[in-house]
């Protein structure tokens, strides 16, 4: 990997020295169906780019990763591959003013995700091919300048089996064999896009007249797989794409740039989506084969919109390089949630983005590789990494503290002025900060250098005074930072005042907003207020912040944290709660308990879910190991209690058979699963579908209860790519040595297995209730991760280093491996490093949440 590496510096010189003009790219993916000659299968791939240099004479570079290189010419010099092709960089010397490269070379199909993706659906023996290029894997299909600040127009044409269909960036049409494509806009390497195969594809169309009297009209086309056409419900994709349409014309005031509009659900997907102009491409999950929450509707809906906003920020106006990836994927993050709340059916989304996605920025922003929003990123691999909680969750939380402190009004007006300058270009963080001290009239430099420019979370904690009569004398928000990131901030807060009404219900009786700066804020205006028996420091969720309580509402908390009213203020509360478990001032127990009794009246099924999630984790890592069992016992005994109470046939009585499959370890709990598989037991309402038949199964293999003769009968009845995952995770659950050897020989060993099923495998060797099955492994991970980082794609490297580091080994000897791997390893690649820093972070954090919960347990 070190030679695909590109460097910051490197990418500076060339942007320096090179104009690019234009793109001609040729590919011929025939090779892709009919029996291979057991050699790994390429496609040739011909490409030729005009550009410019500033320095005549100069020399440059190309990049190309390619198993083999046909022919190199340039300005009509043949040049010898062998001498200037090193298997991902191009030589180029003596350069012209003007240039002409043409590099005719035999690409590889992928099974990582990256590259051109090459799927066989085990279903029909159909084979599908899609491109994943983020951030720097186009090379990996044509060659090019693979940095996002040498924009240029592009020319596709391709050639395909017969029967196929291809779709690029572009409108194409099929022309005496060749499809051809539309040149597009200036955009970048890495947002460029192909699909091809035979998929299921429905149209519809967009139209909108603006008040000028134009009208725009757009063609939309959304597509997958010819085995999940059954479960494509591409009239709720396509009413969420126009909502969203409307809605960014409205605000954004820059018509859709792009003419086409596609949306590709393709398989063996390995991130969410990716926001390529005109075809955007998500991972196929978002298809659903079952019954599923509306949760889950909700997060395809705000998926799309974020890709959507990608088209103006970050396809239109790109990032100049990695360092202000937030230019994009902050705001697309910040938008998917704006967007869903104010044009959608899911109008509270931001309980959501509360609840979920700040919880992911809230662990990123607490690990030792947290880095601030605008990040150092020196090369390829960190970019890789910094695809993370800060640049999405946390860079989202502090556009919306943004929005509360200069205005939605002035933001959006920002945004429109900051389109309109640069659009087709490349920009810093200067650039949108220029636009927006325009529209607001504030100074947003201390603003950007607390927010953007600095780590770490902040605390703040209520800190309440009485008078003699009982009223509030004082109110003040205690602000904290962490020694490591000692940054205190400028928060644009709101601090709402609870107390119980006569009926039992916890509601807001005042609220305040104000800014809290430096270590003590008074907040004078609820001086006199009456008592309150709940003071939240953050209400309605206005700043980016780990919310403390004091004594008088932490033990509201723990007695009417149901009661509370407002959804939002209740999601705030236990996202808080889960913070002070994380962080070792709530016993992991207690919040399990809190579960168990308050989670049942939970209405918004996001949460719920995110509860269950919050409630395994406190188990598997938090609780003293001595408690495991008995949290075990409660946590199955309450889900099934949930699950019994539900309304029959209702999305929470989903959830909680969902949670109690998760739940269940004793021989009662087990026997139901199985029961309810085989039919013989039945739950009123409770529609056991085939993706829940899988979620059933895979607990019965990791007990030893269903084997292997039970997983290859379920496969047999659903004989799918996505039965064959699920089969693939059951299998390598089961407890056995001998399973879980060939589990790990068949990820760490071999690259046979694509990134879909090496997921899987992962997933199904690392289970809580196996861990002395899976000790012995603890030295051989430590003995394996640098060799595999250097031999694996990055993809399969991080899924590899994260899934198997041995968290369920939680004692301070494995701690200790890994600190001994650190100290011995201090010139490993950075970014594998990072991924180890992470783990042995998280581990130490559960280590320290046992202590606090064993505490309690002497207490």
């Amino acid at each position: 990997m070190p030679g695909e590496n590109l460097s910051r510096d490197e990418a500076r010189e060339r942007a320096a020295l090179l104009s690019v003009d234009g793109y001609e790219v040729s590919l011929d993916l025939r090779s892709a169906v009919g029996e291979g000659n057991g050699e790994p299968r390429t496609f040739r791939s011909v490409t030729t780019i005009r550009f410019r240099c500033n320095e005549p004479g100069a020399s440059s570079f190309a990049d190309l990763i390619a198993p083999s290189v046909t022919a190199v010419t340039l300005n009509g010099k043949d040049l010898d591959p062998g001498e200037v092709f090193d298997g991902s960089r191009i030589a180029l010397e003596d350069l012209a003013a003007e240039n002409e490269l043409t590099v005719d070379a035999r690409c590889a199909y992928s099974r990582t995700g990256e590259g051109m993706h090459r799927f066989v659906d085990p279903e029909d023996g159909e084979v599908y091919l899609y491109t994943q290029y983020e951030p720097a894997d186009s090379r990996r299909v044509f060659a090019n300048f693979e940095q996002p600040d040498l924009k240029a127009p592009f020319r596709f044409e391709v050639r395909a089996p017969q029967g196929w269909t291809v779709w690029g960036n572009g409108a194409g049409e099929l022309t005496d064999g060749v499809w051809r494509f539309a040149e597009t806009k200036p955009i970048s390497t890495y947002i460029t896009c192909v699909v091809a195969g035979p998929y299921h594809y429905v149209t519809d169309s967009y139209a909108r007249t603006f008040e000028d009297g134009s009208r725009l009209e757009i063609p939309l086309g959304a597509m997958c797989r010819k085995g999940l056409a059954p479960y494509f419900e591409a009239d709720d994709i396509f009413l969420i794409t126009k909502q969203g349409l409307d809605f960014f014309h409205d605000h954004f005031d820059y018509p859709y740039p792009f003419g086409k509009y596609d949306q590709a659900f393709v398989p063996e997907y390995n991130l969410g989506a990716m926001e390529n102009p005109g075809l955007v491409t998500f991972r196929e999950e978002y298809i659903f084969r079952g019954k599923v929450t509306q949760a889950s509707y909700e997060s395809r809906a705000n998926v799309i919109l974020h890709e959507m906003a990608h088209m103006w920020f970050g396809d239109l106006v790109t990032m100049e390089w990695w360092d202000d990836l937030w230019l994009k994927e902050s705001f697309a993050d910040f938008m998917g949630t704006f967007a869903n709340v104010g044009a959608t059916r899911f109008t509270d989304a931001w309980i959501t983005f509360a609840n979920r996605r700040k919880a992911w920025a809230y662990r990123a922003d607490q690990l030792p590789s947290t880095h601030p929003v605008t990040a150092d990123i020196r090369d390829l691999q960190d970019a890789k990494l910094n695809f993370d909680g800060i640049t999405y969750a946390k860079g989202a939380s502090v556009l919306k503290q943004l929005v509360a402190y200069v205005g939605q009004d002035a933001f959006l007006e920002g945004a429109r002025r900051y389109f309109k300058r640069n659009a087709y270009g490349n920009t810093r963080l200067g650039d949108l900060l220029s636009v927006l001290e325009e529209t607001s009239g504030r100074d947003l430099t201390a603003w950007a250098r607390s927010w953007l420019q600095t780590a770490g979370v902040n605390s703040l904690t209520p800190q309440v005074l009485l008078d003699e009569e009982g009223r509030i004398a004082e109110l003040a928000v205690l602000q904290e930072a962490p020694e490591s990131h000692a940054e205190l901030r400028p928060h644009r807060v709101a601090v709402g005042l609870y107390r119980r009404t006569p009926e039992g219900a916890l509601e807001r009786y005042a609220r305040v907003e104000a800014d809290v700066e430096g270590p003590r804020t008074v907040i004078a205006e609820l001086a006199g207020a009456e008592t309150p028996e709940l003071v939240l420091v953050n209400d309605d969720d206005l700043t980016y912040c780990k919310i403390r309580f004091d004594e008088t509402s932490l033990a509201a908390l723990r007695e009417h944290l149901g009661a509370i009213t407002d959804p939002l203020a209740r999601a705030l509360c236990w996202s808080a709660l889960w913070n002070l478990t994380r962080d070792a001032l709530l016993p992991a127990r207690d919040f399990v308990d809190l579960v168990l009794r308050f989670a049942g009246r939970e209405s918004e099924i996001g949460v719920v879910q995110m509860l269950h999630a919050w409630a395994e984790s406190a188990l598997v890592h938090y609780v003293a190991p001595d408690w495991r069992a008995t949290g075990e016992r409660l946590l199955a005994e309450g889900a099934l209690r949930e699950l019994r109470q539900a309304e029959a046939g209702s999305e929470h009585q989903l959830a909680w058979a969902r949670f109690f499959a998760s739940a269940a370890t004793g021989e009662d709990d087990l026997a139901l699963l199985k029961d309810l598989l085989d039919g013989t037991d039945v739950i009123e309402g409770l529609e056991v579908d085939q993706e829940l038949r899988w979620a059933f199964l895979e607990p019965l293999a990791a007990h030893g209860v269903a084997d292997e003769g039970v997983l290859a009968a379920e496969l047999a009845r659903d004989d799918t790519a996505s039965g064959k995952r699920h089969q693939v995770r059951c299998l390598a659950a089961r407890p056995s040595a001998a399973v879980k050897a060939q589990a790990w020989a068949q990820v760490v060993e071999s690259d046979a297995l694509s990134n879909a099923l090496v997921e899987a495998t992962i997933s199904g060797f690392a289970q809580a209730s196996q861990r002395e099955l899976t000790a012995p492994y603890t030295p051989k991970y430590f003995e394996a991760i640098e060799r595999v980082w250097a031999e694996r794609s990055i993809q399969i490297g991080m899924d590899v280093v994260r899934g198997l580091f041995p968290a369920f080994q939680d004692s301070p000897e494995t701690l200790a491996a890994a600190d001994a791997w650190l100290a011995a390893h201090p010139d490993a690649a950075p970014a594998l490093r990072r991924l180890v820093l992470e783990a042995r972070d998280d581990l130490a954090r559960g280590l320290r949440g046992q202590a606090c919960d064993a505490r309690e347990a002497v207490a």
